[in-house]
């Protein structure tokens, strides 16, 4: 694991982090930020920085993981609804290079993750729509399960 890696080094048992799960695999656990209470990361245990790298296996065993937190943050907050995101890079608002799932519980108004900070976009025309699914298809690799 890569020692200037903050979750590696809370994998490691480095640095301290209230784990609500772990196995060979994967761990979750509290993020230090709860803006609302309940959010959980989900990392795998391999340093893997990026969505890009990450193997299909250990992609479905964190969603498989997200399900159960998402099941238990529903069991012990009742929110009325809950977000799961994912971000790579810089652009993408990645603030640790190591993969990452965000389970975090929503409520109404609690002021997180405004989506479409412009307003809803209107829908695109078709023809575009198509043409950017059919270049996106054409470049899509193969399931590696």
């Amino acid at each position: 694991m890569a020692t200037s890696c903050v979750f590696c080094e809370l994998l490691a048992g480095r640095a301290p982090a209230s784990f609500v799960h772990r196995d060979e695999h994967l761990a979750a656990f509290v993020d230090l930020r709860q803006a609302v209470p309940g959010h959980v990361l989900i990392v795998p245990n391999r340093h893997v920085e990026t969505l890009y790298e990450l193997d299909e296996a250990t992609a479905g065993r964190m969603m498989a993981l997200a399900v159960r937190v998402a099941r238990a943050l529903a069991a012990e907050f009742g929110p009325p609804g809950l977000n799961l995101w994912q971000s790579n890079g810089e652009a993408g608002g990645q603030e640790v290079p190591h993969v990452h799932l965000h389970v975090q519980p929503r409520r109404v108004g609690d002021g997180l993750m405004r989506v479409y900070p412009k307003g809803i976009p209107a829908p695109g025309p078709r023809p575009v729509l198509d043409e950017l699914a059919a270049r996106l298809a054409a470049r899509l690799p193969e399931a590696s399960l």
